[in-house]
């Protein structure tokens, strides 16, 4: 094949096609968990969060509430996939080696906010959240006082048996505008091919270059709203979680009203989770009775974890 203008604008339109097909073929599992905010700068800081919205009945003057400082803030990070294509392939024809890689470069593209954000989980043991603790602890502070004036009192989103070796596996509420994960998109994916005929790669060493990058970053949203479980996955532990995400409060002691509706797990205990979660009966005491947790939740096993 000659290379030419021509042959490579085509190669180009050929390449972002197979690129465009491996990003339509997958569907990332990263917005169940994770609300995506558009950012436009290089960091956004979310001191809003931790201010539950509210209402009082309104006797007198309004009453504002002192919101404490928060200084939770996210910066965008950039993100790079590039691979050459080599000139002395486009003239033997062998081309149909590189169509497999431009597609698994979309599916990768696709599913790169999968490897940002459920990742996330297992840092938020040992990473802060908003209110200074880590977003999963024993002891985030809520205040006594709707305005603040009040003692701390300790509160838990993590449910641990000492004797569990196996994996962590999570309880959440997605059904708020604010989910437990926040995806900060900066820039969205874009694909470049830099295949002039004089440019200095080409005339060096014989290569086409072409790449995709991003700008985004993920971090944590509400702790409220996800609780981590290091405890064997039984009917009575999942009413425990459920119990506990129920009783959270804003300060002042007011009732959140988070109902939890997604349990996100590793593969390795899938088949426990689904036997509990989706089996119309289960044996107590020798008898056959009705599974009250059937349709109560949506079971996530994702990838990444």
């Amino acid at each position: 094949m000659i290379v030419t203008s021509t042959t490579l604008n085509a190669l180009r339109t050929g390449f972002s096609k197979h690129f465009q097909d491996g990003k339509n073929g997958v569907k990332p599992q990263f917005t169940k968990i994770a609300t995506i905010i558009p950012s436009t700068t290089a960091t956004n800081t979310y001191g809003w969060l931790g201010e539950w919205p509210g209402f009082r009945e309104w006797i007198g003057d309004r009453v504002h509430k002192s919101m404490k400082e928060r200084d939770y803030t996210i910066a965008n990070k950039d993100w790079e996939s590039s691979v050459d294509v080599q000139r002395n392939h486009i003239e033997d024809d062998q081309l149909g080696i590189y169509d497999p890689m431009f597609k698994e470069a979309g599916r990768a593209t696709e599913l790169f906010p999968d490897e940002l954000v459920f990742p996330q989980l297992a840092l938020g043991e040992t990473t802060t959240c908003y209110d200074g603790q880590f977003f999963f602890d024993s002891d985030h502070p809520i205040n006594a006082e709707v305005d603040g004036s009040g003692a701390d009192v300790s509160v838990t989103n993590m449910i641990v048996d000492v004797v569990y070796t196996g994996d962590t596996w999570y309880m959440m509420c997605t059904s708020r505008a604010l989910k437990p994960i926040i995806y900060q998109e900066r820039k969205k994916p874009q694909f470049t091919a830099m295949t002039a005929l004089t440019d200095e790669a080409v005339y060096t060493a014989k290569k086409f270059r072409y790449g995709i990058d991003l700008r985004s970053n993920a971090g944590f949203g509400f702790w409220q709203m996800a609780i981590a479980i290091k405890a064997a996955p039984t009917p009575d532990v999942i009413w425990q979680a459920m119990e506990l995400m129920k009783s959270f409060t804003a300060d002042g002691g007011r009732k959140l009203g988070l109902v939890p509706d997604l349990i996100v797990a590793p593969s390795s205990i899938e088949k426990t989770l689904t036997r509990i979660l989706e089996r119309e009966l289960y044996e107590e005491n020798g008898a056959a009775v009705t599974n009250e947790l059937k349709g109560k939740f949506e079971l996530l096993v994702a990838h990444q974890l």
